[in-house]
């Protein structure tokens, strides 16, 4: 299993929401390119990219720094944050991103899903972000009345490789992750997961690991010191 660390960028800065709360917000460094570095030289093999201005405004809004980023590690990038148009898309690959996430699209635009898949094959990841069970968009501000079930199987139909599933209520809140969904999605897809949202020890890494995800995304705990990220990446990573 891949552990991936997670930088989040908004104004320009490294920070961590609260359940997406994009009032309820910590900032852990105004350097993200330095963090950048710091989890790559830790032995991170991928990192994991928000713009979360793009996610709310939907298109990109740090441009010039994620390619700074992309140029100055030299470790695959996984992007999302406001990429909904095929344009957005190609102009966040050649950026140096190796895969770009999708998620209001992914509601909103199932033939963009299936272009991009089409155009672009396994660079493409689609992100299931979930509270309660239903599927939210816009930078996890819209609620919709699709399961992430629901979402899941139409993706698989559109060509899509592989999803990420964030359990929103847990994110940034170092509880744990929503194992029974985590764990219900793998039993009901053959698609890779990865798991995103309340990991908060090297624990709950391993539990996710035994439950056949693909990869688990970590976010405040490595900023906190919850988890040590070399630790988690030695003994977790496969």
């Amino acid at each position: 299993m891949e552990v991936i660390p997670a930088i989040d960028l908004k104004g320009g800065k490294c920070v961590r929401l609260y359940q997406g709360d994009y009032s309820h917000e910590t900032v852990f460094s105004e350097e993200p390119i330095d963090i950048a570095r710091h989890w790559q030289s830790l032995g991170a093999r991928r990192l994991h990219i928000v713009d979360l201005d793009g996610a709310a405004k939907g298109e990109l809004c740090h441009i010039s720094l994620i390619e700074e980023i992309a140029r100055a590690v030299p470790i695959p990038i996984q992007l999302g944050g406001g990429l909904r148009r095929i344009e957005a898309i190609a102009q966040a690959l050649e950026l140096g991103v190796a895969c770009a996430i999708l998620g209001t699209a992914a509601i909103e635009d199932h033939a963009l899903i299936q272009e991009a898949c089409n155009m672009f094959g396994n660079r493409i990841i689609v992100s299931i972000d979930a509270r309660d069970g239903y599927v939210a968009t816009h930078g996890w501000q819209e609620r919709t009345e699709v399961t992430a079930i629901e979402l899941v199987q139409q993706m698989a139909s559109l060509g899509v490789e592989r999803l990420i599933y964030t359990d929103i209520a847990r994110d940034g809140t170092l509880t744990e992750p929503n194992f029974d969904a985590v764990e219900e999605l793998v039993a009901k897809t053959s698609l890779p997961i990865i798991a995103a949202g309340g990991i908060a020890s090297l624990e709950h890494l391993k539990k996710l690991f035994r439950i056949g995800v693909e990869g688990a995304i970590v976010g405040r705990a490595i900023y906190t010191g919850d988890i040590d990220l070399k630790q988690a990446l030695d003994n977790i990573m496969a």
